[in-house]
């Protein structure tokens, strides 16, 4: 179930705005407060008590940050003309090539020069999702690039001071990583997320809202972890502005679901996963 928290956010879990920045969602285990969904993917060997509530704790935990970083952003406005998409059922052709070109370039490692229409915002859209709930978010060398770049101008500021309060030195070190944001040495700090599809809600010449639905991995990988790398299916909804010559995020939320049912193949091993991180690298999202 999610709550708005006045500024048209959908904070998720936790009842706050920012419901899920920053690979906080460990394991998503999941940023947002909520049951986390487990979606089709390694069914994980059942857990005693104790562990489970010691991964519902940290992920409640990382919920809050994310929850706590994009609170008070926007005002609920989706811009002036904005007319709304919803009801437009998806199908075969909602996925094939328009001829468009919607990513030119790579701001960093995150895509930019995306397309003024509405395939460019969706596009946008699914590439800020990934960056926003990444392991390099919690690492502060890197996340005021991120936020640099993902982010409309006039929230920048705000935006670095709110994530450096929420991802503080003891909230990393709860989650077992270091003031850096690196996870002790013999484990790999795990946080994937993989966009399934996207769709928008309103659009103007000047402001787009976009929903991408995801899936990702997101936990610690390593003997001993008390935070087992697990998947989860969650939702972001992006408020974008046209800055700049490119789509901009003003605001976002996330919630839970949809999640399919889990099947039956073994969880693989934390080596396992470690090696597929590192040696899989991400995609550029395009419709």
């Amino acid at each position: 179930m999610s709550h708005d928290d006045g500024y048209g956010n959908d904070s998720g879990r936790t009842g706050n705005g920012y419901s899920t920045i920053g690979g906080t969602r460990q394991t998503r285990t999941r940023l947002p407060d909520g049951e986390g969904g487990d979606g089709y993917g390694p069914r994980r060997p059942a857990r005693n008590s104790r562990s489970l509530v010691t991964v519902v704790g940290v992920i409640v935990l990382l919920l809050g940050a994310i929850a706590f970083a994009n609170m008070g952003g926007g005002d609920g406005s989706d811009g002036d003309g904005a007319s709304g998409s919803n009801g437009k059922k998806a199908d075969a052709t909602s996925t094939a090539a328009t001829g468009t070109k919607p990513v030119t370039g790579k701001n960093g490692e995150i895509a930019s020069g995306f397309a003024h229409d509405q395939q460019g915002a969706q596009s946008a859209a699914a590439n800020y999702s990934v960056a926003l709930v990444s392991a390099d978010i919690l690492k502060p060398s890197q996340r005021a690039q991120i936020v640099r770049k993902v982010f409309v101008a006039s929230r920048v500021d705000e935006l670095e001071t709110k994530f450096d309060q929420a991802y503080s030195k003891e909230f990393l070190d709860k989650v077992g990583l270091d003031e850096n944001g690196n996870a002790s040495a013999g484990m790999t700090y795990v946080s994937r997320t993989a966009p399934v599809g996207t769709k928008v809600t309103l659009f103007s010449d000047s402001s787009a809202t976009a929903e991408v639905w995801c899936t990702g991995v997101f936990g610690t990988a390593g003997v001993g972890s008390t935070n087992p790398v697990s998947n989860d299916w969650f939702t972001m909804t992006l408020k974008l502005q046209w800055e700049g010559g490119d789509w901009k995020v003003d605001s976002f939320s996330q919630k839970d679901g949809p999640a399919p049912v889990n099947t039956d193949r073994t969880a693989s091993n934390a080596d396992e996963i470690a090696k597929a991180v590192e040696e899989y690298g991400g995609f550029t999202y395009a419709r």
